[in-house]
């Protein structure tokens, strides 16, 4: 048996941004992969089709992820941004993992986590670090500046242009694709030792601020793009109403003046170094998805959500 067909990587969270392309890239590179979902479904079916060994399971389930964990090489944690959830999922995860002998996690935080941050989220990604790095396992902490996905997610498209609501005044930051962060993720799981106890603030090749994304968005698109400012009361208002949780909306409002105040600003090359690639522009995002700009996102700021 091979060095590779020895290992086993268990990915959860593999129909996530980062999930799914951190499968397909073990799975090109010949390794096994095992993909922990917490539902059987369309997306699930596409990771069996690439040759990950898909189980269902809850995260905050001992014996389900503590079964996933079986012959387990290294593992990616990923955790959603929940009430009440990570800390429990994090102390989960390190004892099925400990109790079953995996050498490495790569753990994926968040750029905001910090001991005193004020979103109770980004509080709660510091602390789950430092239980990881309480454990025997080869620990890497992973975290991104905003994801290059957060254009689709707040999109207002109208007949012939294009919106982008956001709270974040006139702050900057490097966007980076789930993609890009798929290729540090695979490269620490399959060479983890270098990286024990790291911690990579991960971002894009350009630091922009939104005023700026919206032109890029608009030069790939062709259509008007405009970058409209909201306060932070008035996105947590729409946000509430397009049914977010009070965790998620406390989240948000917080890490929207973390924004204001640089804590997302920054570029490095720790993508290409790691990744062993040069990350995706905004213009080469925008163009690989160009079709989800055709419509709004998910979390679209329209017009009825805004005070009149």
């Amino acid at each position: 048996m091979t060095t590779k067909e020895k290992s086993l990587f268990l990915i959860m969270g593999a129909t996530g941004n980062t999930g799914t392309p951190t499968v397909k890239l073990l799975r090109d590179a010949g390794h096994r992969v095992r993909a922990l979902v917490h539902d059987i479904d369309e997306r699930s079916t596409s990771l069996e089709e690439l040759g990950a060994e898909v189980v269902a399971g809850d995260f905050l389930d001992f014996d389900a992820v503590s079964s996933a964990m079986t012959g387990v090489t290294a593992a990616y944690f990923c955790y959603p941004i929940h009430p009440g959830g990570l800390l429990q999922a994090t102390t989960v995860f390190a004892q099925a993992a400990s109790e079953a002998g995996v050498h490495a996690v790569v753990n994926m935080s968040q750029i905001s986590a910090r001991r005193e941050a004020e979103s109770n989220a980004a509080r709660q990604h510091w602390l789950a670090e430092r239980l990881l790095d309480r454990t025997a396992m080869v620990t890497t902490h992973l975290r991104p500046t905003f994801f290059a996905e957060l254009i689709n997610w707040f999109w207002v498209r109208r007949e012939n242009e294009g919106l982008l609501r956001l709270p974040f005044g006139n702050g900057r930051h490097a966007p980076i694709s789930g993609r890009d962060q798929a290729n540090v993720i695979a490269a620490i799981l399959q060479n983890p030792d270098p990286h024990d106890r790291q911690i990579y603030p991960l971002v894009g090749p350009e630091e922009l601020d939104h005023h700026a994304i919206a032109r890029k968005v608009q030069q790939t698109l062709g259509i008007p793009v405009r970058y409209e400012p909201v306060t932070i009361p008035t996105f947590a208002t729409a946000l509430t109403a397009l049914g977010a949780t009070p965790f998620l909306v406390q989240h948000l409002s917080h890490v929207a003046q973390d924004y204001r105040d640089g804590i997302f600003a920054g570029t490095n090359n720790l993508v290409e170094v790691i990744g062993g690639g040069k990350p995706m522009t905004v213009e080469d995002y925008v163009a690989a998805t160009r079709d989800e700009f055709n419509h709004d996102g998910r979390h679209a700021l329209r017009d009825a959500l805004l005070p009149a």
